[in-house]
């Protein structure tokens, strides 16, 4: 780590705190004391997923576009993606110098991937001390670390960090271990990579981990009759067996639409994600056992498996989980932040990740501008936030899908209400629909439903708020009757619960739905096109409801329709169970 600690400049008042993420999910975060302005990842600017971080990102996509990067920063913290571009420190001093102000004693530090990750994780959490858990493909290398673990000592700086474990309190985080990967040798260790090469034999590309996830339940995880992952110590390695079928190009990659070749498929997404589960189990009971916790805290790119996550819950000795909206790379530009808040300010951290609605406020001018170029579309003003409801709910009745854009985005990967595709679950055809018409992938994939809090635990098996989407829950039997179209295979469902301090208009709407229906639930999926990111401003929004069979986009106080007959999935032809 590089760090320069001088005074803090400006006069008292809250300091102003920038964190930069640059790797994979490349990230921002600017933060005025512990109240979080804003955060948002790269990729909903540039409109290219997974969008890694890269040189001149201050200069033409952040600084442009993105507010109060004008004011001088007192706390400057950065993570970098890869030996190659850390090795670019000098190109990037200069971006900084070129684009930022940096006050006088600006306060500053290079951090580690995982550290990043650590404080992105416990310190929003509502913990006063938990065991923290760090799982993810390839982390920082050894020589870069800047945690303390005496482990490090002596390890050549060719290894890198795939797993990191740490005690922590409002007071201090001691790393407790860790499992490294020599990157010369050409066998792979770690949970995170080896989700990610049963991903590449299935999905090649980046960030289609969700896709095996949806997948297993399709398959028979015993049929390929391959070992369990082996576990040690919190240390996980992979099998022979399991190495030799990843080398085997070709024979399980998706696509074909043969029956027994699509049963082969998803045997291997059934067999590798009961393996992952297993593992990762065998892990943080390992965990609690070192450290004797109550809680824990869990990021890295693995915390996106929602399957597994509702097992730590249930299955380990932990009595609370706590798991960041943003548990992957993009989530460590807030942990930047944080970290450079309580290590280099010497601030306590009172945000909590209480909402995931951490995008810049959308300008109004905007909206209306977007509004006024849909003059060949049917455009209402409806300045009532019930009436809007209403109309929505009048909609969502006669099966039409209906996009809602509101507010600040979510910086996390999943939709929660802002930027939204909205249906009525109780047509098992919608799920059909909109994954092969509006999103335009794969019929395996499921949607989620999001539900009043207090009336969650009639439809699924949850006794607890989830307001962010991250676990998968049991659906119980008569509902997956009521709800089809948000039923999985294996009948449970990735569920939002909207309790009453938690969005106010979306609570209205699933309230309305209510009144009409009897069913508290709606619906939901993310506002994009197929490989596209969630749509950010209202020019994208138009852009995408344009490029799509919704019918409708709710953009308030704007309703807009496309004219009778356009927009619908199959016309009249959908039929209520």
């Amino acid at each position: 780590m590089w760090k320069q600690s001088v005074t803090q400049s400006g006069g008292g008042g809250a300091p102003v705190v920038l964190g930069i993420n640059r790797t994979q999910d490349a990230s921002i975060c600017l933060m005025h004391g512990s109240e979080l302005a804003w955060a948002i990842q790269k990729e909903r600017l540039t409109r290219h997923k997974h969008h890694w971080g890269r040189l001149d990102d201050l200069r033409n996509i952040y600084r442009p576009r993105l507010p109060g990067l004008e004011v001088p920063i007192d706390i400057l913290v950065e993570c970098y993606s890869c030996d190659a571009e850390f090795a670019r420190v000098a190109e990037y001093e200069r971006e900084l110098a070129a684009t930022l102000a940096l006050a006088p004693g600006c306060r500053r530090a290079r951090i580690s991937h995982h550290l990043s990750h650590v404080y992105s994780a416990f310190h929003p959490s509502p913990f006063e001390d938990a065991a923290v858990m760090i799982i993810d493909g390839q982390g920082s290398r050894v020589a870069d670390l800047t945690d303390t673990w005496a482990g490090a000592a002596g390890v050549p700086g060719d290894w890198c960090e795939v797993a990191s474990f740490y005690r922590a309190d409002r007071q201090r985080v001691a790393c407790i271990g860790k499992q490294l990967w020599n990157r010369d040798e050409r066998q792979p260790v770690g949970l995170g990579m080896f989700y990610f090469l049963l991903t590449q034999a299935m999905f090649p590309g980046e960030g289609n981990e969700g896709k095996v996830m949806g997948l297993a339940p399709h398959g028979k995880a015993a049929a390929l009759r391959l070992p369990p992952l082996d576990v040690r110590d919190g240390q996980v390695t992979i099998p022979a067996r399991w190495r030799e079928l990843f080398a085997e190009r070709g024979r399980f990659r998706h696509g074909g639409a043969d029956d027994a070749r699509f049963a082969d498929i998803a045997n291997l997404a059934a067999a590798g994600q009961r393996a992952f589960e297993e593992a990762l189990l065998e892990v943080a009971r390992w965990l609690q056992s070192r450290t004797g916790a109550r809680n824990l805290c869990f990021a890295g790119g693995t915390g996106l498996n929602c399957s597994a996550n509702e097992r730590l819950l249930h299955e380990t000795p932990f009595r609370r989980v706590f798991i960041p909206p943003a548990p992957s790379d993009a989530g460590t530009a807030i942990g930047c932040a944080l970290y450079g808040l309580a290590e280099l300010g010497g601030a306590s951290c009172d945000f909590r990740w209480t909402s995931d609605y951490l995008g810049p406020e959308p300008v109004p001018d905007q909206i209306d501008a977007a509004a006024q170029s849909c003059a060949d579309l049917l455009v209402e003003r409806i300045d009532d936030p019930p009436a809007m409801c209403a109309r929505m709910v009048d909609l969502l009745c006669e099966a039409r899908v209906v996009a809602l854009y509101q507010g600040r985005s979510e910086f996390g990967p999943r939709a929660l209400g802002h930027r939204s595709i909205l249906g009525d679950p109780r047509i098992g055809a919608m799920r059909d629909d909109i994954n092969a018409q509006i999103k335009q992938r794969e019929w395996f994939r499921p949607l989620a439903p999001v539900v009043l809090l207090e009336r969650a635990e009639e439809f699924f098996d949850v006794c607890r708020p989830v307001p962010f989407m991250q676990y998968a829950a049991p659906v119980r039997e008569r509902a997956a009757q009521r709800i089809p179209a948000v039923t999985h295979v294996d009948c449970t469902a990735r569920l939002q619960t909207v309790g009453p301090d938690d969005d106010p208009f979306l609570r209205s709407l699933l309230r309305e739905f209510e009144a009409r229906t009897g069913v508290p639930v709606l619906l939901n999926t993310s506002f994009n096109r197929r490989e596209e990111p969630i749509v950010e401003t209202p020019a994208e929004a138009v852009a995408t409801f344009r490029g799509t069979p919704i019918h409708a986009l709710a953009m308030p106080p704007y309703l807009v329709r496309k004219r009778d007959g356009d927009g619908l999935l199959r016309g009249n032809v959908l039929e209520r169970p």
